[in-house]
């Protein structure tokens, strides 16, 4: 019995067999059909590349400059009255060339050296689309420092000023109660730090991004970084998708995947830099130090450039105070910024550098972003930075808007196979300063040597002061 079945056992199988395959290519084939009208209705996600040459032209590849002056975009008159008063006479390279796009509601990526006017390349936009709108939480714009989102909002201030922009700055360090009630004012562009942004968010009542119009990452590939993953992809899925969204910053390296997490739209791609570049009229040098001879070197140097404006930047917090400390107790005019400093001495000393009463500023890496200090002379890398990124960023502090500047880094034998991955990554061989004399430099040595003791006395005496109210070292929350 089993043989006479056997035969139609067969024959059943492979009509099933038949059945199974004709239904799964009529599936692939209803699925391609789906996918491809699917792409007609919103056609792939593409990059629109706009690439712009730092040659102060804003041309590249018969690229032209989309506009000269700010009254060819046909702004509002109160907004043009600002960029008058502000004195913007002509457009940057990366303000020519994303304003236009922006203007149209295309989304943004800008890739463009510190100091090159992007805030106004994307404030601009912003506050010619708030004019017809007039909504609360209309923008909200996110930076890693603290400092950089107070000067973001300066500049929408001004900006915004003959227009009654309401703005307001929410970061870590100030009193949370003050800001929920500034957030409770409605005011159209909030400028903030991702994790103190995302406690309002999930902590104050009545606060609610879900009209959210425009969103600008400032800064974005910090703010792409590990540390501030969490509190950004939380603040992505709670603001509505439908959004325009700008992406600015000096330097984009790996970070496309995670800016898919962004929802970009068609975005326009401006560079406005090579991937690793410094300014054509910025002067770039290192010395030798000998060892336990680098304060020494440094104050030599602070003598050299007396009456200068100058950034020296150190790798922590304590060689920052300790560094101050020691150039103060010489007779230098110089004030710390770091991030063991409460938010309001912070800004205290930065206006104090900015207004001239201090004319040197020792700065951890908190200060090597977005920073305008236009009147910067001479940075010194008194500590190499880690990451090749940073040194971009430090020296970016200098020969900005067309002015000349200098740079020198002070190099002991422990640091040089850090500084020879600077070099690499910026195809060139920096020239190495004569060394001072050596009478000079034993002589100076003596004072500096009692005054080092002395600035470590002080620097142990202020970390003694804060005891448990000692705050960790990382500035950007």
């Amino acid at each position: 019995m089993s043989k006479v079945k056997k035969p139609s056992s067969v024959k059943s199988s492979a009509r099933e067999l038949a059945e199974k395959i004709k239904r799964n290519a009529l599936k692939e084939r209803a699925e391609k059909e789906r996918a491809e009208k699917a792409s007609k209705a919103s056609p792939e996600v593409e990059e629109e590349e706009v690439v712009v040459d730092v040659d102060g032209k804003g041309e590249s590849d018969g690229q032209p400059v989309t506009f000269r002056t700010f009254s060819e975009l046909k702004l509002i008159p109160e907004l043009m009255e600002a960029i008058e008063h502000m004195k913007y006479t002509k457009p940057t390279p990366i303000q020519a060339q994303s304003i236009p796009h922006a203007l149209k509601g295309k989304d943004i990526i800008g890739l463009a050296q510190t100091g090159s006017g992007k805030t106004a390349a994307f404030a601009i936009p912003i506050l010619q689309a708030l004019w017809y709108s007039q909504a609360p939480y209309f923008g909200l714009v996110l930076a890693p420092t603290r400092e950089l989102a107070y000067q973001i909002k300066e500049t929408f201030d001004a900006l915004g000023s003959a227009m009654g922009l309401r703005s307001v700055c929410v970061v870590g360090g100030m009193d949370i109660m003050d800001q929920a009630r500034d957030l409770m004012r409605k005011p159209h562009v909030v400028v903030a730090t991702p994790g103190r942004i995302m406690d309002h968010l999930e902590h104050t009542k009545g606060f609610s991004l879900k009209n959210l119009k425009y969103l600008v990452m400032d800064e974005a590939d910090r703010l792409l970084d590990m540390d501030f993953g969490p509190a950004l992809d939380k603040i992505l899925k709670i603001i509505p998708r439908e959004r325009v969204t700008y992406l600015f910053s000096a330097t984009m390296t790996n970070k496309i995947e995670k800016l898919q997490r962004a929802s970009l739209k068609s975005p326009v791609r401006i560079a406005v830099s090579t991937k690793y570049q410094t300014a054509d009229n910025l002067i770039q040098s290192m010395m030798l130090v000998l060892d336990g001879y680098k304060n020494t070197y440094l104050v030599h140097l602070l003598n050299e450039y007396a009456g200068k404006s100058i950034i020296i930047f150190t790798r922590t917090c304590a060689h920052s105070q300790r560094t101050s400390l020691l150039a103060r107790i010489l007779g230098f005019a110089a004030v710390p910024l770091h991030g063991q400093l409460s938010q309001a001495q912070r800004l205290g000393l930065l206006n104090k550098f900015k207004a001239g009463s201090s004319n040197i500023l020792v700065a951890t890496d908190v200060a090597a972003r977005g920073l305008d200090i236009p009147s910067v002379d001479v940075v010194i890398n008194y500590d190499i930075p880690t990451d090749s990124k940073a040194y971009i960023h430090r020296v970016g502090r200098t020969a900005r808007a067309g002015r000349s500047g200098r740079s020198i880094s002070l190099i002991t034998q422990y640091d040089l196979e850090m500084y020879l991955r600077i070099e690499s990554v910026l195809g060139k061989k920096l020239p190495k300063d004569p060394s001072p004399d050596k009478a000079v430099l034993e002589a100076l040595h003596v004072h500096v040597d009692r005054a080092s003791a002395e600035a470590i006395r002080q620097t142990k005496d202020f970390h003694d002061k804060r005891g448990k109210r000692r705050g960790d070292d990382r500035e950007e929350k």
